[in-house]
C-alpha cells in the first residue's frame, strides 16, 4: 500500500537493465513508490489502467507499442503525468513529438547502457519525476475563450509606450506544448521578433524547432552564434547554452555560449531576458509560460526596469504554475492570459 502523499510510479523500458536502475533510483526517494514495472506499450497500458500510478517514466523506441503510442492512448484528462527518459541522439524527433503530445518532462539517458551513466541519471530523474506529480493534466485542443485574463494594462494605455521590436519567451515543465500554441497562434506578418528559452537536454531543441518551423506560420530555428533575428522570426536556445541577443548596427543577432557556469538552467530564462533588456530597453516584451521554479523573475524585473512589458500565463492553462506565478508576485506581469489567448494579447501591445 502507498504511503500517504507518496507518489506513485510506474516504469516502462524494454531495457531489463534500464528498468531495475530507474526503479533503483527512484526507490532511493521517501515521497515516490514505483509500483510496477512494463516491457512495452501494449503491458504499460495495461499496468495504468490496473495500478492507476501518479507518474509514467517512458521509453520511446519499444516493441508491439512504442512510447508516442502510449502517450496518443492516454485520456485527455485524468491519466498519469509522463516523463519520456529517452537518448537524444536516436530519439530526438520523437521526444520532441512526445513533448508536444503530452508529456511532461523529458530526461536525457545515456546511449551506453553502462551502470555508472544511468545512475548518474538519478537526481535529474527524481526531480523531473517529482515535478510532474505536481504537474496538472491539460488538453491539447484550443482553450476556449477564459474569464482567467487579468490585464492591469489595456493596449489603448499602451500604445504611447515605444514600439516592441522583441518578444522574449521563458518555459520549463508543459513548455513544448505551450510554445505550440503560441507559436502556431502568431501571424506570418509579425512585426518583431521572438526568442525563446526553454528547459530542455541538449540534443533537443534543433528537432523542436524544426517541427515549429513546419507548424507555424512564421519561420523558427535553432540559434546559432551571429544569426540575424529579423522581424517575424524565431530563435530557440539551444538545449544546453545560454542565449543572448544584441542589437548591431540596428540588426538584432543571437548569441550562445556557457556562461555563466553557475546558472541553475542551462539555457536561461533569465539570461535571455536580461540581454534583451540591455540590448533593446522599452522595445522588449518578455512572455513567462508555464513552469516549474522561479527562473525568468530576475529577467523580468530587468525589462520592466528598462520600460519593457512582461505578460505571463494564466493559472487556468498553465501545466505547472511555478514560473508566471513568481513573476506575478514580484508585481512584474502587466497581464496573465491563458496560453489560447497568449497570442493575441501579444499582438495587441506591441504598440
Amino acid at each position: 500500500m502507498s504511503a500517504p502523499g507518496s507518489v506513485r510510479v510506474l516504469v516502462v523500458d524494454d531495457s531489463a537493465f534500464a528498468r531495475k536502475v530507474l526503479r533503483e533510483s527512484l526507490s532511493t526517494h521517501p515521497d515516490i513508490e514505483v509500483v510496477g514495472t512494463a516491457r512495452d506499450g501494449l503491458e504499460a497500458l495495461e499496468k495504468i489502467a490496473e495500478l492507476k500510478p501518479d507518474v509514467v517514466t517512458l521509453d520511446l523506441v519499444m516493441p508491439n507499442l512504442d512510447g508516442l503510442g502510449v502517450l496518443h492512448a492516454l485520456p485527455t484528462e485524468g491519466g498519469p503525468r509522463v516523463v519520456i527518459v529517452s537518448i537524444s541522439d536516436s530519439d530526438s524527433q520523437l521526444g520532441v513529438e512526445a513533448l508536444q503530445a503530452g508529456a511532461v518532462e523529458l530526461v536525457h539517458k545515456p546511449t551506453a547502457l553502462a551502470t555508472d551513466r544511468l545512475y548518474e541519471l538519478s537526481g535529474e530523474l527524481i526531480r523531473k519525476v517529482l515535478a510532474a506529480a505536481g504537474a496538472v493534466h491539460r488538453a491539447i485542443g484550443p482553450a476556449a475563450p477564459s474569464g482567467a485574463q487579468a490585464s492591469v494594462a489595456s493596449p489603448v494605455g499602451l500604445r504611447a509606450l515605444a514600439t516592441i521590436k522583441l518578444v522574449v519567451v521563458g518555459t520549463s515543465t508543459g513548455g513544448p506544448q505551450a510554445l505550440t500554441r503560441l507559436l502556431t497562434a502568431l501571424p506570418a506578418d509579425l512585426p518583431c521578433a521572438v526568442a525563446v528559452a526553454l528547459h530542455i537536454p541538449a540534443g533537443y531543441t534543433e528537432a523542436l524547432a524544426r517541427r515549429l518551423n513546419e507548424q507555424a506560420s512564421v519561420p523558427v530555428f535553432e540559434a546559432w552564434e551571429g544569426a540575424v533575428l529579423a522581424p517575424g522570426s524565431v530563435a530557440i536556445a539551444r538545449g544546453g547554452s545560454h542565449l543572448r541577443v544584441r542589437a548591431d548596427g540596428g540588426k538584432l543577432t543571437t548569441h550562445v555560449g556557457q556562461e555563466p557556469l553557475d546558472a541553475p538552467f542551462c539555457p536561461s530564462v533569465n539570461v535571455l531576458f536580461e540581454s534583451a533588456a540591455q540590448a533593446l530597453g522599452p522595445a522588449v516584451m518578455g512572455v513567462v509560460l508555464t513552469g516549474m521554479g522561479d527562473d525568468g523573475v530576475r529577467g523580468a524585473r530587468a525589462i520592466k526596469q528598462g520600460g519593457g512589458r512582461i505578460l505571463t500565463e494564466a493559472a487556468s492553462s498553465c501545466v505547472v504554475f511555478g514560473m508566471p506565478r513568481a513573476v506575478q508576485e514580484a508585481q512584474l506581469s502587466m497581464g496573465a492570459f491563458p496560453i489560447g489567448d497568449m497570442a493575441s494579447a501579444i499582438m495587441s501591445r506591441l504598440g
